[in-house]
């Protein structure tokens, strides 16, 4: 059974650093590319990074270039969110997610396949 779990999620003041961990088990995803995605209350899950399958390819939203980086471990299937800069605005739950299909990842939340269960991260003003 395939299970993705997120971690490093909490409370952190604007202008301080979270880093996620998005931990893989039941298969690995070494040929898969890997992303991060975000919902707030009242909106829609919305994109944050994409990794390719590898590695040597990233994307992320406009809202976090330049603040976040997103990465891979393939020895340790695992994938990272290092968030620098936070802000309130970036207060929400965070998944991460595979796409099997999409070799430089996708923004878009159809095209994965495999979904953590979330980590909420919370900054303060």
């Amino acid at each position: 059974q395939v299970q993705l779990v997120e971690s490093g999620g909490g409370l952190v003041q604007a202008g301080g650093s979270l880093r996620l961990s998005c931990a893989a088990s039941g298969r690995t995803f070494i040929n898969d590319a890997m992303g991060w995605f975000r919902r707030t209350p009242g909106k829609e899950r919305e994109f944050v990074a994409a990794i390719s399958r590898s590695g040597r390819t990233t994307g992320y939203a406009d809202f976090v270039k330049g603040r976040f980086t997103i990465s891979r471990d393939n020895a340790k299937n695992t994938w990272y969110l290092q968030m620098n800069s936070l802000e309130p605005e970036d207060t929400a739950i965070y998944y991460c997610a595979v796409s099997t299909t999409q070799y430089f990842g996708s923004s878009n939340s159809v095209d994965y396949d495999y979904w953590g269960q979330g980590t909420q991260v919370t900054v303060s003003s």
